[in-house]
């Protein structure tokens, strides 16, 4: 990486959004020369029910899981687009926006979906989406998903 290369960050969680945000990036990066990181946070199912739950991943399986779905989610989108961006990716154990933020800080630009796995669906923007556009210490590019 050099200093006329935009440094973007994007969140990816497997969602539609996350997939239009990550193949938004790679399409931007290809035209600018920008380099890509992408990040997936993870964290330790809460859970608040009193029911009998399915035993719990290990810190180790939660996080090859993570690692998994992150590679599969840029390998199946550069495949598509047929691009060959390079994607560096970060897997951080922890709460979404504050990874993002903390990865895009001196980054050019932070890309997010409009919504990802949580919240309501009705909403135009999930809570991560919101945090980020309100703390980014970079211009921030919200990606909706194409209507089915």
């Amino acid at each position: 990486m050099t200093e006329d290369q935009p440094r973007i960050v994007v969140g990816v969680d497997g969602s539609p959004g996350s997939r239009a945000a990550l193949r938004w990036v790679l399409r931007y990066a290809e035209q600018c020369g920008g380099t890509v990181i992408a990040v997936l946070a993870w964290a330790p199912p809460a859970y608040t029910e009193i029911a009998p739950m399915p035993p719990a991943l290990s810190d180790e399986d939660s996080a090859a899981r993570a690692e998994w779905e992150l590679r599969k989610a840029v390998d199946e989108t550069s495949a598509l687009l047929a691009t060959s961006v390079p994607v560096g990716r970060k897997v951080v154990r922890g709460h979404a926006a504050r990874a993002l933020l903390d990865e895009a800080r001196g980054a050019d630009l932070l890309v997010v979906g409009s919504r990802g796995h949580g919240g309501f669906a009705g909403a135009l923007l999930g809570s991560v989406g919101q945090h980020c556009v309100s703390h980014a210490h970079c211009p921030v590019v919200v990606v909706r998903p194409a209507a089915s």
